[in-house]
């Protein structure tokens, strides 16, 4: 290892190293621990009796070989403290690791897997072109193979549960609420204790590779989310690892989260290259396809509260991150889930900005979904609350969420969020995803939302897959099917997502009756979409055509296949004087081609 990169925070490898590595006819075990008195590495190859560890290099490294530890074995390094205490403590570096309550690091030979997905990463993007329609979701309660809080599904099993489920409905990529290991179920994998292993609730590191490669060989990217902020605040973990704030502030005011957790502490060199060896080892040993990065802005402003100020080392750390990240895999997604308005997310980090791909669009989501929530008849006063994201659109390369934090806590899910009754909400949610899914940027729709779930998400159960025997809930999702198929095959709802010619208003000044229209183009192919927001039938509604012969209708919110009333008598319109007359539904979406 570059022990100097190291240090410096300059590394992506340092897992190569440190951790537990079969080698040699055996295993060799380092670790990082400067103000340990002692170490000694116990585990199942000698009957959890103390192995004593050797300084090496500056003395902060400690290293032993064990010829009789084999993959799958379990162990932990016994960390003596400098007033004869000491702590057994998980492997910051393993890639393996026993289930929560257990905590035991687990010996796992990451070359004993071969992946088949050669196709599919040498044609891999980064999407800015093409289609990115993410189905975000959380492993254990996606699918349950029974009623017990407790019981999942393998990364074996739910690979062939959820492919053929994800093609089915068009998701080109599905998002992974965070794998690594975490030793509470309900912090959803966001406070954790591995940062190098897939949690062993679903399996192994080699079935988690192979659940990516299945993905890979049907063509479905996968993005895995990453916690670069905090971690858990258990003591067999990072915490005080050698007795030491190792990883974390030394001072509580920054040292603790908003959620309780550790904060990493990003001005450390070995922090730096700890987390960006973790980021690289998911994208590099599992062939994720991104990373999705979990509240940047508490990294951007201490504690994320920007009246306290930039975290000047941590926007450093994140741009460094960022950086050799793409120089490694140029065609991975890296994508900041940040709330602030920080300048330059998605710039280029030559051209100062901090280097993501794209950046999740809170205000488009909050704005939105507001609207939506608002009665129809206020919805007038609030009518710019729909054009307001197309006035700071192109400042970054935003995509659009529809996330697991918009179902949980109160929020209510994105169906029962929409206004009025149970009837009314249907035709309504259908809109907002028209709505969604033609306005510019890239989308991500959270597991349950597509066939309108109306319970919150619970981590503890699997999602009401029952619903869909209702007739109003199974046109629901068969809509949604067909919109993202829709999505996923007109290359004007996404080429020139970030190009300010592929999209235009026709109609935003239309308050009183509650009418949206705009176009999106690739540069050959044009699509109308027009929005009906009211609750009101709007007749004879007059609609620029500008340069159309001929309109096409592509889908309506109001098909009845779908629960609606539109027959679809009337599939095509031929202008007159650059113009179209619609009588536009209540509560109604509608795309047109245009040619």
């Amino acid at each position: 290892m570059d022990y100097y990169g190291f240090y410096t925070g300059k590394i992506f490898d340092a897992y190569k190293y440190l951790g537990a590595h079969p080698e040699h006819g055996g295993v060799t075990f380092r670790t990082f621990a400067p103000a340990a008195k002692d170490i000694s590495l116990i585990g199942e190859f000698n009957g959890w009796t103390e192995y004593s560890m050797n300084r090496i290099y500056d003395g902060n490294f400690w290293e032993c070989h064990i010829p009789d530890a084999t993959p799958g074995m379990m162990y932990k390094y016994r960390i003596r403290l400098k007033d004869g205490t000491y702590v057994d403590h998980c492997d910051p570096y393993g890639f393996g690791m026993e289930l929560r309550p257990a905590s035991a690091s687990i010996i796992r030979n990451l070359d004993s897997y071969c992946f088949h997905d050669s196709r599919w990463m040498s044609r891999r993007t980064d999407c800015r072109l093409k289609p990115l329609n993410i189905y975000e979701m959380h492993f254990g309660s996606w699918k349950k193979p029974s009623g017990k809080e407790d019981d999942w599904y393998s990364y074996t099993a739910m690979a062939e549960l959820l492919i053929p489920y994800l093609k089915e409905c068009y998701y080109n990529y599905v998002e992974i609420m965070p794998l690594s290991e975490h030793p509470c179920d309900e912090s959803w994998g966001y406070q954790n204790t591995g940062f190098f292993s897939p949690t062993s609730r679903y399996g192994t590191a080699q079935e988690l590779m192979a659940f990516i490669d299945l993905c890979h060989q049907n063509d479905i990217g996968v993005i895995l989310d990453f916690v670069p902020v905090h971690f858990a605040v258990d003591g067999y973990a990072l915490a005080r690892y050698d007795g030491t704030s190792l990883y974390e502030y030394p001072h509580v005011d920054v040292g603790r989260s908003e959620w309780g957790s550790c904060n990493f502490m990003h001005s450390r060199g070995e922090v730096r290259s700890f987390l960006q060896s973790a980021a690289n080892y998911w994208l590099t040993e599992y062939h994720a396809d991104g990373i999705r990065m979990d509240a940047i802005s508490n990294i951007i402003y201490w504690q994320g509260d920007a009246s306290r100020g930039v975290n000047k080392t941590g926007v450093e750390f994140i741009r460094d991150m960022n950086r050799g990240l793409k120089e490694r895999h140029p065609s991975a997604i890296l994508c900041a889930e940040d709330s602030s308005s920080y300048p330059g997310v998605t710039k280029r980090t030559e051209d100062g900005g901090l280097g993501f791909d794209y950046k999740w669009d809170m205000g488009w989501m909050n704005d939105t979904l507001e609207y939506f929530r608002t009665a129809p008849q206020y919805r007038s006063r609030d009518y710019h609350k729909l054009t307001f994201s197309m006035h700071y659109y192109y400042s970054d390369a935003f995509l659009l969420p529809l996330s697991h934090d918009e179902v949980v806590h109160g929020k209510a899910t994105i169906l029962q969020k929409m206004s009025g009754s149970y009837d009314d909400k249907f035709p309504q949610a259908r809109a907002l995803y028209m709505y969604m899914y033609a306005h510019p940027g890239k989308k991500l729709n959270f597991m349950g939302n597509e066939f309108g779930q109306l319970r919150e998400w619970d981590e503890k159960r699997e999602q009401d897959w029952d619903v869909l025997a209702y007739p109003i809930h199974e046109a629901y999702y068969r809509f949604m099917k067909e919109l993202n198929r829709i999505y996923l095959s007109h290359p004007a709802l996404y080429a020139m997502d970030y190009d300010q010619n592929g999209f235009s208003w026709i109609d935003c000044a239309r308050e009183e009756r509650c009418i949206y229209a705009f176009e999106r183009t690739d540069g050959r192919e044009r699509i109308l979409a027009v929005f009906n927001f009211s609750e009101e039938l709007q007749q004879k509604y007059l609609l620029p055509a500008a340069g159309a012969a001929r309109i096409e209708l592509l889908l309506s919110s109001d098909f009845e296949s779908y629960g609606g009333n539109d027959s679809c008598d009337e599939a095509s319109l031929m202008p007159e004087d650059g113009c179209i007359h619609l009588d536009l539904a209540p509560f109604s979406a509608a795309y047109y081609l245009m040619s």
